[in-house]
């Protein structure tokens, strides 16, 4: 029986059908650039919730108090997720600094799967701004406020509800633009 041969015209389609395939996912790609969105900017399903039950060490080898619950009630709350091992942490520390001069919030540190030695060896270095600061070994905080990775900030309102996430580190333009404006909503009762 003779082999049925592919008419030429189907071989055509075949050749173009990658490049059919690459164009589609280019302008899809292309789309999402320019769509004006803030592609950083991650929706959190926990803001307007409270923020998850919460019964932290300090961080060994500190003075400072370890981090629960009530924590969170009274005042607003800025939490940063950080570690020794980040090198965006370590740009955005001088901001966490001045941020912590601030007598509206609270600054709370969570040391996320860090050494406590390293931990500790970064705040003798860059200066310790929180006024609590937790040791996360494990992750499992982290993991429970959503957290993708290090530095992430939390605006918890005077409630205990979680009001504004950001990824990434902060910068000037950030903590006077974005954060104030998220902490200034936050001092106001829902």
């Amino acid at each position: 029986m003779a082999e049925v041969e592919t008419p030429p015209r189907r071989r055509r389609l075949l050749v173009f059908l990658p490049l059919a395939v690459f164009v589609v996912l280019a302008a899809i790609f292309l789309m999402q650039l320019f769509s004006g969105r803030d592609v950083s900017e991650i929706p959190s399903v926990l803001i307007g919730q409270p923020a998850p039950p919460t019964n932290l060490p300090p961080l060994q080898g500190t003075s400072l108090p370890g981090v629960d619950s009530a924590t969170f009630m009274g005042k607003v709350t800025v939490l940063n997720v950080w570690a020794s091992w980040c090198v965006p942490c370590r740009a955005e520390h001088p901001l966490l600094t001045e941020l912590a001069k601030r007598d509206d919030i609270r600054l709370v540190g969570l040391n996320y799967k860090d050494d406590p030695e390293n931990a500790r060896r970064f705040l003798g270095t860059l200066g310790q701004p929180f006024a609590a600061i937790v040791a996360d070994r494990q992750g499992r905080a982290a993991v429970d406020l959503g957290v993708y990775g290090v530095p992430e900030t939390f605006v918890i309102d005077g409630k205990g509800i979680i009001r504004f996430k950001w990824i990434g580190p902060l910068t000037e333009e950030s903590i006077t633009g974005a954060l104030a404006k998220e902490i200034e909503k936050a001092r106001t009762p829902l």
